[in-house]
Order: C-alpha cells, then sequence, then structure tokens
C-alpha cells in the first residue's frame, strides 16, 4: 500500500483521529480512484468532500457549460465562468483546495459510447447525475463489470440515497423498473439541499473505500428536507431484473460471475 507523505499525515491528522480509521483508511483513500457525475451541486459537493478527505484520484464527468441558474447551489463555480464548461472549473478549484490529489475532468455526459470505458477507469461511481439516461447507463455498466455505484437523487426538498454493489445489492433497476420522468433542466432546487444529500454520498463513498462504519447496502435513505425526515427502507434484490437478474442477457452472453470483485472494502 502507498504511503502518506509528511504533508497527507498533516493535511488529514483530524480524520485520522477518529476510532477506527488512522493511517489505514487514509491509505485506502489516497490509493482510491472515483468516477464523479454531474458535477453539479450534488456532484460537485460530493466531489469537493472527496477531495478534502484525501481520495487519491477523482474522474470528473459532465458536458454542458455553466449556467447563471446554476449558482444557488453549485459551490465549485464562481460568477465569471458562466457560459464555460463547469467541469474544468471544478478541476482549478478542486486542485486549489488540495493539490496533493489528481482530478481529470471529462467534458462530456455519460454515454453508450464512453460508459464502459469512464466505469472500468474508476474503482467505484458516484452517479449524481441530472436525469435517469445517463443513470441508467451508469447503473448497467457498473453491474457489466462489477464496480460499486453510490446512488444519490434530489428533487425540490425530497431525497434519496442508497449504495449499490453487484451481485450484494439490488442494482437500481430493481429499486425503480418505471423511471421518473425528470424534466432535465427544470427541477426545483436549493442549494442547502442538494449539499446535505452531497455530504451524506460523500460519506457512503468514504465508508465503502476505507471500510469505515458501516454503508447503505440492502437500504434506501429517503429524506425530506421540508419535513426534517429521515427514514431506511430495507431493499431486496429482483431475480428477475434485466440489468442484475439470473437471466440478464449480457450475463449469460459474457459468463461473468456476479461475485464483487472490487478491491474496495465492503
Amino acid at each position: 500500500m502507498i504511503n502518506l507523505t509528511p504533508t497527507e499525515l498533516e493535511r488529514y491528522s483530524r480524520q485520522m483521529m477518529l476510532p477506527n480509521f488512522g493511517e489505514t483508511a487514509q491509505k485506502r483513500l489516497k490509493s482510491a480512484t472515483v468516477m464523479v457525475t454531474g458535477v453539479g451541486g450534488l456532484g460537485g459537493t460530493a466531489a469537493l468532500y472527496l477531495a478534502v478527505a484525501g481520495v487519491g484520484r477523482l474522474i470528473l464527468v459532465r458536458g454542458g457549460d455553466l449556467r447563471l441558474d446554476d449558482m444557488n447551489r453549485q459551490i465549485l463555480m464562481t460568477d465569471d465562468w458562466v457560459g464555460k464548461p463547469r467541469v474544468f472549473k471544478a478541476k482549478e478549484t478542486l486542485e486549489a483546495i488540495n493539490p496533493d490529489i489528481q482530478i481529470e475532468a471529462v467534458h462530456d455526459y455519460v454515454t453508450p459510447e464512453n460508459v464502459d470505458s469512464l466505469v472500468q477507469s474508476a474503482d467505484m461511481t458516484l452517479d449524481c447525475a441530472h436525469n435517469f439516461t445517463e443513470r441508467n447507463l451508469l447503473n448497467e455498466a457498473c453491474v457489466r463489470w462489477r464496480k460499486p455505484m453510490v446512488e444519490a437523487a434530489m428533487d425540490g426538498m425530497e431525497a434519496y440515497l442508497t449504495t449499490i454493489i453487484p451481485g450484494v445489492t439490488p442494482c437500481l433497476s430493481c429499486l425503480f423498473p418505471e423511471k421518473p420522468d425528470w424534466d432535465r433542466r427544470g427541477f426545483s432546487v436549493l442549494g442547502a439541499v442538494s449539499g446535505t444529500l452531497a455530504c451524506l454520498t460523500a460519506l457512503e463513498a468514504i465508508k465503502l473505500i476505507t471500510g469505515f462504519s458501516q454503508p447503505l447496502l440492502s437500504q434506501l435513505l429517503t429524506i425530506d428536507l421540508s419535513r426534517m425526515e429521515f427514514a431506511k427502507r430495507r431493499t431486496h434484490r429482483d431475480r428477475s431484473c434485466p440489468v442484475c437478474g439470473n437471466t440478464a442477457p449480457w450475463r449469460y452472453a459474457q459468463g461473468k460471475s456476479m461475485e464483487p470483485t472490487s478491491n474496495l472494502t465492503t
């Protein structure tokens, strides 16, 4: 396992003071590569907390340019960047905050053409995409390549969060066989809502990477921030799921085992 530099030992000293965390967990963070999609109020904020926690390599994936109505929630952005590709500003901001980590910016949306290479290049994915087209692609690729995925989404004052490990937990298709018809750009959002969910999303990733504390496995956390209500709901794998079930076409064709192969601690 890679070692920590004197600078890193000082930078992360407060979190290494946590019981059962220490240098071992910190080295696991440094060794990890995490892909974050969306890189907006949810993905960008989650990426920020992964960066300051010391995740060694982040891959940020988001097409399109920054808009003025993004500025109520996208804390990696600045007003002078409106009209420019947001993913490059996210990379610049995170590198300024923590120069000890590596950050790759991919100015593109998740597509059928790039999803497999993106998923394969990381140890795990944070699914913070703004539509279910990208979410479905990510879910299918993570199942196909047996990579963990933290699934987080919000709409208005409500949100949900879960961690998906292929072969162990339900996949996104098990949870939502009928996908919501989200408006690509017209959803309502308070910045503090996306920020709250983003912090929990980053925490799930840190738990999964380090083995510190228990992530949301086969549990869906639902959040209603208008009432400050949090609930955990038990979830179950659908053995007939077209993505991760026993008869999924990709599984039959490729002969892949559904045992997880990620080197992350779970």
